[in-house]
């Protein structure tokens, strides 16, 4: 078994109302990793996210781009603690 890593990403730019939450859930479950992702005060989004690192690779590369109606302007990552008994990836209100 691959060797599980944690990250977490803030997505700054026109990230809010063009369903980047939804979509990167939607992305996250394809790709297999757990998690979650939520709205910040500032208009950012910020996610984090766990996997393999090919699927977290995979997963910050679609964050760069974001479904068709958003516009990242700059993705920021570090790593952080490993989450026991995380089985999905959620949307937090």
């Amino acid at each position: 078994m691959n060797q599980q890593e944690r990250i977490r990403v803030v997505v700054s730019g026109r990230v809010q109302g063009v369903f980047y939450r939804a979509s990167t859930q939607e992305e996250a479950t394809a790709i297999g990793v757990t998690g979650w992702v939520r709205n910040l005060d500032n208009g950012d989004v910020e996610f984090e996210a766990q996997g393999t690192p090919d699927q977290l690779q995979r997963l910050l590369q679609w964050a760069q781009r974001g479904p068709a109606r958003a516009l990242v302007t700059s993705l920021s990552q570090e790593a952080c603690p490993l989450q026991q008994h995380e089985h999905r990836f959620e949307v937090l209100r």
